[in-house]
């Protein structure tokens, strides 16, 4: 059964999709240094970025797929603005990927299979999103109040953080998790300090290889050049002093979960041929991927399901994975998936930080966990890697990446 995985996986030779650049903005806390900038502006750097590192001029691009969850207010068409924003013209197709935290990895998934079937050779994918712009809204409004107050519900809440099945906030689904698995406060409070120390040492990395700086208009003056994550330097504190978050005798707090965020990721991806034709190096190959659902509940350990299954269609064993990267939607979830999947967390997961510390804009962390996996490989730290994402609603996405060869 390996074997024949393996011979499968091969079989695309010349329409091998690959990755060749990526590029992110910084990352910016909730109200912060970002809160200038909607979504879509922050894509359109993302895109230009991650294209101006590749040398690849925009007449090229086939495709455009982005993740974006928090859409309301944005306008019509939300990637297409990022594409024309990013001076890529108005002749590109562009698709709006919304699969909630998994948003961004599913729109490189597709991606790769546009190039994979020879409809496209070159597509860029990736994520944004700007929390906090999303607008509260006014339910009813449209046919009238007639008497009485009216409540306004927050949209990021709402469309993005909130569990409709069972009417509860994620962060309770994170406390079930933490419950069926006997994995304490202290466990999470240590795994949220290791977050924040590794993303503060990486942060030279991060400017270095991974973030575009952009710049935030301002009222006054020139506009504000940002090219730093926001979210590592406030550190998390003192976490034990903090209180449960989302139930009185709860594990999870502001400080092992992951933040609001505003950003953007983006990836350009080729066909092995193309890539050799225009005499770009890869960053890696895209080998396989795979998504799972569950019970929505449990959706903080989806990529447990996810990941066996993208390893399996790679033709490869978990042991011959080098490097992981698992989203920390909560500290929780990085350690709940390193337990059920016999990880070392501390020697292989998430090594340059997560969105414990860096932040977590939801529409683009599965693009950018996908790029900082890339970059990894690129720079020899591994031959191969697994990033995975669950997503609310039960889901998750995993991508398995390996170096590239000739």
């Amino acid at each position: 059964h390996l074997k024949e995985r393996r011979a499968m996986a091969m079989l695309l030779g010349d329409l091998t999709p690959v990755i060749v650049s990526y590029a992110r903005t910084p990352i910016g806390s909730f109200g912060g240094s970002l809160r200038g900038l909607s979504a879509t502006q922050l894509g359109a750097a993302a895109i230009k970025g991650a294209l101006e590192r590749a040398a690849v001029p925009s007449d090229e691009v086939g495709e455009v797929f982005m993740g974006n969850v928090l859409s309301a207010g944005l306008g019509q068409a939300p990637v297409t603005q990022a594409v024309i924003g990013a001076g890529l013209g108005d002749s590109i197709p562009a698709t709006t990927i919304n699969k909630v935290c998994a948003s961004g990895t599913k729109a490189v998934m597709l991606g790769a299979q546009a190039i994979a079937l020879g409809q496209s050779e070159v597509v860029v994918c990736g994520g944004m999103e700007s929390m906090s712009n999303v607008p509260h809204l006014l339910p009813n409004s449209r046919v009238g109040h007639r008497l009485g107050d009216a409540k306004l519900i927050d949209g990021c809440v709402h469309d993005g953080l909130w569990d409709p099945y069972n009417e509860i906030h994620m962060g309770k689904c994170a406390e079930t998790t933490a419950a069926e698995l006997t994995i304490t406060r202290e466990d999470q409070d240590f795994y949220a300090d290791l977050s924040y120390e590794r993303s503060l040492a990486a942060a030279a990395w991060h400017r270095e290889h991974e973030i575009v700086p952009v710049e935030v208009p301002q009222r006054k003056g020139e506009p504000l050049a940002v090219s730093e994550d926001e979210e590592p330097a406030r550190g998390g504190g003192d976490l034990a002093k903090l209180r449960p978050a989302f139930q009185k005798d709860g594990t999870v707090t502001a400080g092992n979960a992951s933040k609001l965020n505003d950003g953007a990721a983006a990836l350009v991806l080729m066909s092995k041929k193309a890539a050799r034709d225009r005499g770009l190096a890869p960053l890696c190959e895209i080998l396989a991927f795979a998504d799972a659902q569950r019970d929505p509940l449990r959706f903080t350990i989806a990529p447990a399901l996810a990941i066996p299954r993208a390893i399996d269609a790679a033709g490869l064993t978990k042991a011959e994975i080098d490097l992981w990267e698992i989203n920390e939607a909560f500290a929780v979830v990085a350690l709940a998936n390193a337990q059920l999947l016999d990880i070392d967390f501390l020697a292989s997961l998430n090594v340059r930080g997560g969105a414990v510390a860096l932040g977590h804009p939801i529409g683009a962390s599965g693009a950018r966990i996908l790029g900082s996996l890339a970059k990894a490989i690129q720079q020899g730290k591994a031959n191969t890697g697994v990033a995975a994402i669950c997503n609310g609603g039960g889901g998750a996405s995993a991508v398995v990446l390996r170096a590239s060869t000739s």
